[in-house]
Order: structure tokens, then C-alpha cells, then sequence
């Protein structure tokens, strides 16, 4: 029976969050593309406040401040749309699903690992891939 260091567990954590990358640029990358948001005009979702969200997710520990703050925000403003087709909504559903179902794989994986840091380290991952590829999206509109 072997046993890991605290640093060989980090070491392999590390490992199953950057395994992970490609599906969590997808999914943000498909939330972006799918869902329901103004993508034009004055109510136009702009980076700002995408980073805002980021900013979020990197003072805390927990996934439910995140989900909180992006409430708030679609309570202000449609920018992150409204209803169940909302890029918003959709946004919270990866982080119930998806990306705690990956946190929990890798914990499983990962003997020692603590899935809620994981949960969260993904979640900062997933929404900082979101504001790169909003970036790209709205350039690419300004660009019509």
C-alpha cells in the first residue's frame, strides 16, 4: 500500500484540471454559442462584465457565491438573459453538472484529492475560457 504526499496529490490534481481543459473550453465554448443573451445593442453582454464574474469565482471557495452573484446580475440586467434558455442558466447548470461531475471524477482518481477545491478550480478555468472566447465573439460581430 502506497501512500501520496500532499505534493504528489496536488502534483496529480494538477494533472486531472489541465486533462480537463478541452472539455471545459467546449462547454463554455457552446454555452456562448447556443443560449439566449443580447448580442448587440445596449444590453449587450461585453467582457467587463464577464471579468466580473471571473473576479468572483477567484475570491471565493464556493460555488454557490458564483451561482449567487449571477443571479444578481441577471436580477440588474438582461444582459445575461432571461429564462430557461439564458446564457445565465445555462452557465449554472455546467457548474451543478458538468464541472462538479468532473471535479468528482478527478477526486475519485486523485485518492486525497478535495473535490470542492477541484470544483472550483474548474469553475474559474470554465468562466476565464468564457470571457476570452466572449472577447472573440463580440469582435467578431463589431467586425459585421
Amino acid at each position: 500500500m502506497s501512500f501520496s504526499t500532499p505534493q504528489q496529490i496536488e502534483l496529480k490534481v494538477q494533472k486531472g484540471i489541465r486533462q480537463s481543459e478541452d472539455k471545459l473550453v467546449l462547454w463554455i465554448q457552446e454555452a456562448l454559442d447556443k443560449t439566449e443573451y443580447p448580442r448587440d445593442g445596449r444590453d449587450k453582454l461585453e467582457e467587463s462584465q464577464f471579468r466580473n464574474l471571473v473576479r468572483v469565482s477567484d475570491t471565493t471557495e464556493s460555488p454557490e457565491v458564483v451561482k449567487n452573484f449571477l443571479r444578481y446580475q441577471v436580477g440588474r440586467e438582461r444582459k445575461w438573459g432571461r429564462g430557461a434558455k439564458s446564457l445565465a442558466e445555462r452557465i449554472i447548470a455546467d457548474i451543478d453538472g458538468n464541472l462538479k461531475a468532473k471535479a468528482e471524477a478527478i477526486t475519485k482518481e486523485v485518492d486525497g484529492g478535495n473535490a470542492s477545491e477541484i470544483h472550483i478550480e474548474l469553475i474559474r478555468r470554465y468562466l476565464g475560457y468564457g470571457a476570452r472566447y466572449l472577447k472573440y465573439l463580440n469582435s467578431k460581430n463589431e467586425q459585421r
